[in-house]
């Protein structure tokens, strides 16, 4: 199973940028297959949602309430993904969790992200 290991939350102000950062581990043959990834944002009492996707050719596809303030980049070497967060509202905070598709069942830890007003 392939493992997340997510990095760059913190607390910063309205406006202010964060870069997020998700590292993959486990059988090469697992991490070969990954197709894409993905970065969701749980708050309290939510479920997960998705925020951002990129597929294994690069394309990106963005929830309409951070398109053009959020963008994915990937290391392919290092199994990598990228978020940088950019013009954060406090609607942006949360725990982001990043995961491939297909899911690992092995969810990580996820980075917390609070913004304050």
């Amino acid at each position: 199973q392939v493992r997340m290991v997510e990095s760059g939350g913190g607390l910063v102000q309205t406006g202010d940028s964060l870069r997020l950062s998700c590292s993959a581990s486990g059988p090469r043959e697992s991490l070969l297959g990954v197709q894409g990834w993905s970065w969701y944002r749980q708050t309290p009492g939510a479920q997960r949602e998705q925020v951002a996707f990129m597929n294994s050719r690069g394309a990106t596809h963005y929830d309409d309430a951070v398109k053009d303030r959020f963008a994915l980049s990937r290391d392919q070497a290092t199994n990598t993904v990228y978020l940088q967060m950019d013009k954060l509202k406090p609607e942006d905070a949360g725990i982001y969790y990043c995961n491939i598709w297909p899911p690992s069942a092995l969810w990580g830890r996820g980075t917390q992200v609070f913004v304050s007003s």
